[in-house]
């Protein structure tokens, strides 16, 4: 039996502004009376494929300031789009207040009602309300601020020249990893002020008096050696050492910057720290978003409001995204955050409303509580990836996905089959997952421990190497040039194994030329 054509939204693949209006208040009165989501106003644009590109090679952010190193992701890019060797995605959006989506002018109407539901209700409801984005990004000032970095690195550039703007740029770029706070909120972003602030820096190019700039050293004769470790105490406290975010203290400490210098490593700064909650949550993220297009095209469909035909197009994209090749695959490139994402929420809505003996075993708190929307809304608020599998992935979902342990030990030469999908192996499973999206576990923790700015100068940095992974020698000495090129003196760096304390290399920038 076919749709009644007097009902549906669309009958056509090609669209118009009247028909994606008329959808779009179609999907919206799905996903906050039904789902309760909560929502940003959502400011919809219409751009071409190569706009897309153009924001794909900009870090998803249009509004990005230019740079050599987007306009070569632009050309890779493009080049695979134009050989076929890579799709598009057939939208964008950005995490601000009003949430802006990007839609493709070249997709139909089906994929235009998908990606609605997709973007502007699942990604915008997660932005809004996960506990991560809420603390650590400002929604309404970051179009502010890109446009500031923009005209700033623009008046930059005018000013003292495009190599000399890109050699900072590159510099920041190569440490911007290692330029987030983990652990301590930043301040929020000000764009009034930042602009004012921006104008006092450049038109007092004369630094003041500062005391990091005192050249004469203190003798050392007469102190013995509680008195210097005293004295590097006292200097270290003074520093606020250690300190996580290489970016944040070059930008406050360095000895050598000009005051635009320091504006162009904020700026590398505050994006980082924009993009930190992402990293965090993709599988989350895009879970949410899926499970709520999903969820939204099946009501659609169900009020006789899209076709068969569109029903079956949509199906078959969301298919696409959702699959996850096995660990023989030629096309694994591990978990995909889509499958795993989307698999998870609806097994928590099964768990809620259909559970099984096991379910309540594991799950006492939601299992057959009937309300998986109250169940859902809740994880996505106060979860990240990590607690998130570790909270909700269950031994159901587990023999799904047939996902077992692999313990890969440096002193054997084989593989050892750790944990299967059974009784026993359903927790160690769980937690290994779950500690595979701990950023803070897998990213490299290195951290500024000392310099003596009255002494040597020499920037002390230490990395504390965990499971016994080292650098990669040819990077980690590009990157320390870079981090001297910013500093102005010498640059070390010690790995200290994180469990025993034990010296494992040490380097420096003083044996290059530089």
């Amino acid at each position: 039996m076919t749709k009644s054509a007097g009902k549906l939204l669309f009958q056509s693949s090609d669209w118009n502004f009247d028909t994606l209006a008329r959808t779009y208040d179609a999907i919206e009165t799905i996903a906050l009376d039904e789902i309760q989501l909560d929502v940003y106003p959502n400011q919809m644009e219409i751009i071409s494929s190569e706009q897309m590109l153009d924001a794909y090679s900009s870090v998803g952010m249009p509004l990005m300031y230019q740079h050599w190193s987007f306009g070569k992701r632009f050309v890779f890019e493009d080049h695979l789009y134009r050989k076929g060797r890579r799709g598009l995605a057939y939208e964008l959006v950005i995490n601000s207040n009003p949430c802006i989506v990007y839609l493709m002018e070249e997709n139909t109407m089906a994929m235009q009602a998908l990606v609605t539901a997709h973007a502007a209700f699942g990604h915008n409801h997660f932005f809004k309300n996960n506990y991560l984005f809420r603390q650590w990004t400002d929604a309404s000032a970051i179009l502010s601020y890109m446009e500031f970095a923009k005209k700033y690195v623009t008046k930059c550039e005018e000013r003292y020249g495009t190599a000399a703007v890109e050699a900072i740029l590159d510099s920041a770029h190569a440490i911007m990893d290692q330029g987030v706070f983990r652990y301590r909120r930043p301040p929020r972003l000000s764009s009034e002020k930042e602009r004012e602030r921006a104008r006092e820096r450049l038109e007092y190019e004369e630094q003041t008096f500062n005391d990091l700039w005192r050249t004469l050293p203190q003798s050392s004769t007469g102190h013995d050696r509680a008195q210097a470790e005293r004295d590097a105490s006292e200097r270290k406290k003074s520093l606020n050492l250690p300190e996580e975010n290489l970016l944040y203290f070059l930008e406050k400490t360095s000895l050598i910057l000009e005051p635009w210098q320091r504006e162009l490593l904020r700026i590398v700064r505050v994006i980082a720290q924009y993009f930190y909650p992402q990293r965090q949550t993709k599988v989350m993220n895009e879970g949410c978003a899926t499970f709520v297009h999903y969820t939204i095209v099946n009501r659609l469909f169900e009020k006789d409001q899209i076709s068969e035909g569109a029903m079956l197009e949509i199906l078959q994209s969301h298919s696409n995204v959702v699959f996850q090749p096995g660990f023989d695959d030629p096309r694994y490139s591990g978990m995909n955050p889509y499958a795993l994402g989307f698999a998870m929420m609806q097994d928590i809505q099964r768990i809620c409303t259909e559970p099984t003996e096991e379910d309540r075993d594991w799950f006492p708190e939601i299992a057959g509580n009937g309300d998986w929307r109250a169940t859902l809304l809740d994880a996505w608020a106060n979860h990240r990836d990590e607690s998130f599998i570790l909270q909700y992935l269950s031994p159901a979902l587990i023999r799904k996905f047939r996902l077992f342990l692999l313990t890969d030990s440096a002193g054997d030469n084989y593989l050892e089959v750790a944990s299967i999908h059974n009784e026993r192996g359903y927790q160690t499973i769980r937690a290994a997952l779950a500690r595979n999206y701990d950023i803070g576990a897998n990213q490299q923790d290195i951290q500024v421990v000392d310099v003596d700015l009255l002494g040597d100068r020499q920037l002390r940095l230490q990395h504390n190497v965990k499971n016994g992974i080292l650098l990669e020698e040819d990077s980690r000495d590009a990157t320390l040039r870079h981090i001297r090129h910013l500093w102005g003196y010498d640059v070390s760096l010690v790995g200290v194994d994180a469990e025993t304390g034990e010296e494992l290399y040490e380097c420096s920038t003083d044996e290059d030329s530089l």
